[in-house]
């Protein structure tokens, strides 16, 4: 068959990219516009190869094979096939399993089949010179591509270079089309600034925690933590960090005993559950939380097929952008305005009814830690943070003049 097949070592590919643009061969340090990955693969390919493309072959290890928010938004695409092999954790350090298998398994399967005349590798694994070799016999030309080295040297197996028909680099100008370097954490949407009842509490000292103030902490800590970088490109999630105080930190600046300079008079513990100490009568609180409605209750199934079409194609699953997406949502389809209002009235807190809902949301894309199925504590705490800025912002412009 006159065409061509591409497959791919996501895990080499984002690896080597982040290395040249970040330093680091960690694919947290990059943002990755897929759909323009994709194109400028499968042009590159039908150039170099003079043969129109079949399929694009996406590998990539993923915890437990669960499809991850990038698998998902690829396997949608027209001629992208993703195959996904493990991800397992082991001495703090995640690791790639069955992804090397799955390439020679695939490479050599399609050779014998003849179902193209060139098949272009983007890998530098020397464990894939049996199939490659194989790939020859059967009669296919092997193009070998490698990603513009950081230090100007070789990031290939030197046996893998040697073997193949025709050889490209893809050099930085190419990967930029693409990926670049975050330079932001990767926030969506520049976060707000804490209300003032929400400084208060952040600032006042925790009890026999020796965790630093808000504003020191502020001071040398950035909003989104990065996942530690591993060997082989993928991402890491360390623990979460100890500066942040935990609601159960903060409703003990109001036990009894208590300091009074620990708990400031203006400071409201209202946090995202309808438990705790607040500054009004709970009945009444309660009453107003369970008048809330769910997003579950507003979505019809015609919105449901939408919203998971939006979450497969356009959700990066950042936690920031999780909380404004859910929010936007539930504000759109609200009838009464006045959900709204009481809403706002317990800011900082989210009811827990629609507080559980929010992360069970958050969870689909892959946000859970994997040891105790939790989402990490930073991530709680952005995207409940990407929840009140979204409300904010559409109540903001709901109440703007016309004109403005």
């Amino acid at each position: 068959m006159d065409r061509c097949i591409v497959l791919v070592d996501a895990g080499y590919l984002l690896g080597a990219a982040a290395s040249l643009l970040a330093g680091e061969p960690s694919r947290s340090r990059i943002t990755v516009d897929h759909a323009a990955l994709i194109q400028g693969l499968r042009e590159r390919a039908e150039s170099d190869t003079e043969r129109p493309l079949l399929r694009i072959y996406w590998f990539d290890g993923a915890p437990d094979r669960v499809p991850q928010p990038e698998h998902r938004r690829l396997r949608v695409m027209p001629r992208v096939t993703v195959r996904l092999g493990a991800l397992t954790r082991s001495d703090g350090r995640w690791a790639q399993k069955g992804v090397d298998a799955a390439m020679h398994a695939e490479l050599t399967e399609l050779a014998r089949n003849r179902a193209c005349s060139d098949v272009v590798l983007v890998t530098g694994d020397g464990d894939l010179l049996p199939g490659m070799m194989a790939a020859k016999e059967h009669g296919v030309a092997v193009h070998l591509w490698a990603v513009q080295a950081a230090d100007g040297d070789y990031n290939q197996s030197e046996d893998l270079v040697a073997e193949a028909d025709e050889r490209r680099v893809l050099d930085r100008t190419w990967i930029t089309k693409a990926v670049r370097a975050k330079e932001f954490g990767g926030i969506c949407a520049t976060p707000p600034a804490p209300r003032p009842e929400i400084a208060a509490i952040l600032s006042a000292p925790l009890p026999e925690s020796g965790l630093p103030s808000g504003s020191e902490r502020s001071a040398r800590e950035p909003q989104h933590p990065q996942p530690a970088p591993s060997e082989n490109g993928t991402q890491e999630r360390g623990p979460a960090a100890k500066g942040v105080p935990t609601p159960k930190d903060l409703a003990a600046l109001r036990a009894p005993g208590a300091q009074a300079t620990q708990h400031p008079a203006n400071a409201t513990l209202r946090w995202s559950s309808d438990k705790g100490w607040v500054d009004r009568p709970g009945a009444a609180e309660s009453a107003d939380a369970a008048s809330l409605p769910t997003l579950a209750q507003l979505t019809t199934a015609e919105q449901r097929w939408a919203d998971r079409e939006e979450d497969i194609t356009t959700v990066g699953g950042d936690p920031y952008e999780v909380g404004q997406v859910f929010a936007r949502r539930w504000m759109g389809r609200l009838s009464d305005p006045a959900h709204v209002q009481k809403l706002s009235t317990m800011y900082p807190r989210v009811p827990h009814r629609i507080d559980g809902e929010l992360l069970r949301y958050a969870a689909r894309f892959g946000l859970l830690a994997h040891k105790d199925d939790q989402i990490d504590e930073h991530d709680r705490y952005a995207i409940r943070a990407g929840f009140w800025r979204e409300i904010d912002v559409r109540t903001a412009a709901e109440h703007a003049p016309a004109g403005e």
